[in-house]
């Protein structure tokens, strides 16, 4: 679509030629009567301008930038204004909440090495106390809504090339502690060429959506794309749909949104929360790709959507499962628009040793969805232990190669050469050239389609079978309507042997019976999987901790198990795991464990 050199060239290409248009309408919460926030592409062109001309004086050229905004217009400027001064964007999340936010948003901060920290007005003095505190008094920190800040008219153009970084995307960390993926303005060229192609976008579209503005989705599919486009973008808060889910599906017929979506509890949540009354003001029609990007996409949440909104509009073809992650800039595969979902019934005991077959009359299955065609890539299936490429219909890492997969994580040399130029084995000892990214995520190919099966990190080996974690936690969820709104993580531990260890979220005002609540996933688990499940803790709502795109964090659950710091309303454990979950010399909480 476009011959640019970097995306610096097209944002000024889209803000001459389409000056008067809208970029992007903002909706703050409706429960203050707030009205919709415009910000045309003049606008944010010569506020981009006034912001740069601030970091090009204080020498941010090439240099990483942290971006401290709630979701709002000011992000969307700051972001903007980093490209037009040459400066390495960094877009974390506000640390207003004590502990956790700060001490994540505190590591981004001294591993990008930040020029200047970039706020409103709002949240100026508090960032500012907070670098203070945390020791980094040489770090200027501005209000870029402050007008006297910065002077449009002293801005000049960047010196960038494709290879310049454009942005440092921090990892969610589901499974590890964050890294700054570095993805240069040829990354972003080639990711938003891969997802026009693949979902058919053009000039008008609507892109429309909640996610956090900070998170790959949501800064890149939901701002980024509509300007790569020259299309408008709708946005709201994410505190905004999860108090209010009708209010993202309402946005959509409002605004005639034809592109947006999240992940899988995103979809659920609207599916329980929207109430019959507000279906029955919805006008879903517009809406063509309504994006799902969960590793791996669940079937019963796109048959129980389609099903619950099918009056308000909403086809069933529109739902577009895909996969994609940080390190390759954002999608890597779809499925063809207007083709719908693909689920495969798959036999559980042949996906337990790594096949993927489908599924037999009187045998237990697995439904996977497809996550579509890889077509901007160079896609390999790889066994992780040997590094040889395997079969069609065999599950191993998935490895990639392209334009779109970033140079690596920042300052990170030594887990780069591992991660972002390995090497696919011939099987008799030589390799070919490399280059390949290690996903870490496990999937296979059937007829030309990818089907993610999970996190290798994740996968449960308990008796000698490879068990899904996300399965055993559908498991869970099914075996009482008391656990179907929660969350879940399952995980092992180990001692002389592997523990499979389920905590589950219970819904208040539900169950009074926890210990029978806590045999019946104990009796589910052991039915459906033939696995011993001694493990189960009963906790409250938002304990089971999720990454900003809502994927469990089993990893951090698994740690925060074994440190004693999981407070259960109730829980049956063996001897030796209840050990493992208070080590000696630890205090853990009275409610650990029951």
């Amino acid at each position: 679509m476009t011959n640019f050199r970097t995306f610096t060239e097209l944002v000024l290409e889209r803000t001459a030629t389409r000056s008067a248009a809208d970029a992007f309408v903002f909706l703050p919460d409706d429960a203050r009567g707030s009205v919709p926030r415009h910000l045309t592409f003049a606008d944010l062109d010569r506020e981009a301008r006034r912001i740069a001309s601030w970091l090009r004086s204080r020498g941010a050229a090439h240099r990483p930038v942290l971006l401290l905004y709630p979701s709002s217009l000011d992000f969307i400027t700051a972001f903007t204004a980093c490209l037009y001064a040459g400066a390495v964007a960094v877009p974390a999340p506000v640390p207003t909440e004590q502990g956790r936010g700060y001490t994540r948003v505190a590591g981004i901060l001294r591993d990008a090495e930040a020029a200047a920290v970039l706020t409103d007005a709002a949240h100026a003095p508090e960032v500012a106390q907070w670098l203070r505190a945390e020791g980094f008094t040489g770090v200027p920190c501005a209000a870029t809504d402050d007008p006297a800040l910065g002077d449009a008219g002293a801005w000049s153009a960047p010196a960038l090339t494709p290879d310049s970084l454009a942005f440092l995307q921090y990892t969610s960390g589901s499974t590890s502690e964050p890294k700054g993926v570095a993805v240069s303005h040829r990354n972003l060229l080639a990711n938003q060429a891969a997802i026009q192609r693949s979902i058919g976008t053009g000039p008008d579209t609507v892109c429309g959506g909640w996610l956090p503005f900070y998170h790959d989705m949501g800064l890149i599919g939901h701002i980024l794309h509509p300007v790569y486009l020259g299309a408008p973008g709708v946005l709201m808060a994410p505190f905004t749909f999860l108090k209010r889910p009708h209010s993202w599906l309402r946005m959509i017929g409002d605004y005639g949104v034809t592109t947006g979506g999240g992940p899988n509890f995103a979809y659920d949540l609207c599916v329980r929360r929207v109430t019959d009354a507000q279906l029955a003001t919805l006008d879903l029609s517009t809406w063509t790709t309504a994006n799902n990007g969960a590793e791996p996409v669940r079937a019963e949440t796109i048959r129980a959507f389609a099903e619950r909104f099918a009056p308000a509009g909403f086809r069933p073809e529109a739902f577009f499962p895909c996969y994609g992650m940080a390190e390759t800039t954002l999608l890597v595969s779809g499925i063809p628009r207007t083709a719908g979902p693909r689920v495969l019934d798959a036999d559980a005991a042949a996906l337990e040793r790594g096949e993927l077959a489908g599924a037999r009359p009187g045998r237990p299955a697995r439904s996977l969805v497809s996550s579509g065609v890889v077509r901007d890539f160079a896609l390999a299936v790889v066994d992780p232990e040997t590094c040889e490429e395997k079969p069609e219909g065999h599950v191993g890492e998935i490895w990639l190669k392209g334009d779109s997969v970033a140079r690596g994580y920042w300052k990170r040399p030594e887990t780069n050469k591992e991660v972002f130029d390995a090497a696919v084995s011939d099987g008799s000892g030589g390799h070919d050239a490399g280059g390949w990214l290690r996903t870490g995520d496990l999937g296979a190919l059937r007829d030309g389609q990818l089907y993610v099966t999970g996190r290798l990190k994740e996968v449960l080996v308990l008796a000698g079978r490879n068990l899904y974690p996300q399965d055993v936690e559908r498991a869970v969820q099914g075996a009482d309507p008391a656990l179907g709104s929660g969350a879940g993580a399952v995980f092992a531990v180990h001692t002389d042997h592997e523990h499979l260890v389920a905590v589950q979220e219970v819904r208040p005002g539900t169950a009074t019976d926890l210990p029978a609540l806590a045999s019946a996933v104990q009796r589910r688990i052991s039915a459906e999987f033939a696995v011993p499940a001694g493990n189960v803790l009963l906790v409250r709502p938002g304990t089971v901790r999720r990454t900003t795109s809502g994927k469990v964090q089993r990893t951090l659950m698994r740690d925060l198990f074994l440190q004693g710091r999981v407070s259960a309303l109730h829980a049956v454990l063996e001897p030796a795991v209840r050990a493992l979950a208070a080590p000696p010399g630890a205090t853990p909480s009275p409610e650990a464990v029951v």
